[in-house]
């Protein structure tokens, strides 16, 4: 693959200078949907699919982009002096935004780039296309541009730069993720805090399996700002009552004593799904460290049925991707990943069951949905890496 791309790089961008790859995973969270913008847990991993990079400095204030994925797009030029997002510009708004982040950060960039990039994630499929690419950028600035950052640093920044430069109000989770990934281990990550621990993914005889939906989304015209804003409005309207941060500083017990203060019944059912859904990601990181993968389970599906009902964010095809998984024998948990409105399901699937699962639901998905799911048993892996 490297020499591929390396190969494909020189064609466009010419062999001279020092040319370096890189790579950034993907991720996918286990449980904890929607809680990381609302102060609550979740329990993301790396994955071992992601976004290669091949890059050379510049002597000028140049920036040269190629997308592997995108050919039809070709070079997609523009310049240090000009880090504004371009609609027209597509995936490039991403790598830009973290330069302009890092300059907003008191780390101007002064040497331009040519940067190819390859991603073997499905694209608007849920696990972090985006924020991959922005990791894997603020990794090349700090390995190659010699940016003084950790790797939570270049997190926020990313955040940052899709806050603030991309318009979208994501919260810490997928960055943090990424940048902090560690392989055979998913991420207890406090959101509030940052406080954050790793936790030993041990399935001994069963596997992660990502099922892909193949409806496309875009997180900034989606209703997840939307959501985020519902949210924001029902923890005002609670701290009339108590004196709490976020959602996330709430007991299911507490969220019930007080949530009559919530004037809305849409907005009293998305801040009891931030509330529930904390709880049960801290109930299921406790569930995995007494080896009871069967609660952890039960809880997924439990999350996915709160997606589904209270935050509204499923879908018919994410739906059906749960909903018929539930009905194969084998099938530890399953429920959507991401923030919804299409993109992927995540499964915890026992070994002798996968091709019996993929082929069940694929099946049922496409009579119901007329098209086609992908299917992809992952493994987690490391953060971002310099691989030449």
């Amino acid at each position: 693959m490297q020499e591929k791309l390396l190969e494909k790089f020189k064609e466009l961008f010419g062999a001279d200078g020092e040319i370096r790859t890189y790579f950034a995973p993907g991720r996918v969270n286990m449980i904890g949907e929607h809680t990381d913008y609302n102060g609550g847990h979740v329990f993301p991993c790396a994955l071992t699919i992601g976004t290669y990079g091949v890059v050379r400095k510049r002597e000028d204030n140049k920036l040269r982009f190629y997308s592997m994925n995108f050919e039809n797009l070709g070079i997609l030029e523009s310049s240090l002096d000009d880090l504004k997002p371009d609609p027209a510009a597509d995936w490039t708004n991403y790598p830009k935004g973290v330069i302009w982040a890092f300059g907003e950060k008191g780390m101007k960039i002064t040497q331009g780039m040519d940067l190819l990039l390859f991603g073997n994630i499905p694209n608007g499929s849920g696990l972090s296309s985006s924020a991959s690419v922005e990791v894997l950028t603020g990794y090349i600035l700090k390995d190659f541009y010699g940016c003084d950052v950790t790797n939570q640093d270049i997190a926020l920044i990313g955040q940052y730069s899709e806050n603030k430069f991309n318009g979208v109000n994501c919260g810490i989770m997928d960055q943090f993720a990424i940048a902090m990934g560690k392989k055979g281990h998913a991420i207890f990550l406090d959101t509030a805090t940052l406080e954050y621990t790793y936790a030993p993914i041990e399935l001994k005889d069963a596997k992660i399996v990502i099922s892909c939906s193949n409806k496309k989304r875009g997180l900034g015209d989606s209703k997840y700002n939307e959501r985020r804003a519902e949210c924001e409005k029902a923890l005002e309207e609670i701290q009339q009552f108590v004196g709490i941060k976020s959602l996330g500083d709430l007991t299911e017990e507490e969220f019930e004593k007080f949530k009559s203060a919530i004037k809305d019944e849409d907005r009293v059912k998305r801040a009891r799904h931030a509330v529930y859904e904390n709880q049960r990601t801290i109930k299921a990181v406790e569930a995995l460290k007494n080896n009871d993968i069967e609660l952890f389970g039960k809880l997924m599906n439990e999350s996915h049925v709160s997606l589904r009902d209270d935050y509204e964010v499923t879908g018919i095809e994410l739906d059906t991707l749960a909903e018929e998984a539930w009905k194969v024998d084998g099938v530890i948990g399953s429920r959507m990943t991401g923030a919804g409105f299409g993109g992927c399901s995540v499964s915890i699937v026992k070994n002798d069951a996968v091709d019996t699962f993929i082929e069940q639901v694929g099946k049922a998905y496409e009579e119901k949905i007329g098209y086609a799911a992908d299917f992809y048993v992952v493994e987690i892996g490391d953060g971002p890496s310099r691989l030449a």
